[in-house]
């Protein structure tokens, strides 16, 4: 009985690990993203940490497919518009815009 508690306790552990690391992975991947396509450290890192707490898996992984020069952040949000998923418009305009002016951090 003991053992077997164990084993679930374990089973439990890995799971919250996986589920940590795809979340600090994404992380990691958007602000990247981000900073490749010209926007500054700050903006970033702002924008990264706002997009991945807020979309899920799937509309990150659609966000990461968005292709073309996007140095503004009006650029970024027009081509976020292609993805057809009002969340993911709706979280990055928003999120662009806060983090922009300095009022998300």
């Amino acid at each position: 009985m003991l053992r077997t508690i164990k084993r679930i306790l374990l089973f439990i552990a890995l799971l919250a690990a996986l589920a940590l690391g795809v979340h600090l992975y994404a992380g990691w991947r958007v602000r990247t993203a981000l900073i490749g396509a010209g926007m500054s450290d700050r903006v970033a890192t702002c924008m990264s940490k706002r997009l991945v707490k807020r979309l899920g898996l799937l509309q990150l992984i659609k966000l990461q497919n968005l292709e073309g020069d996007k140095k503004t952040l009006g650029a970024w949000v027009r081509a976020v518009k292609s993805v057809n998923d009002s969340e993911v418009v709706l979280v990055a305009a928003s999120s662009a815009a806060l983090c922009k002016t300095g009022l998300a951090r």
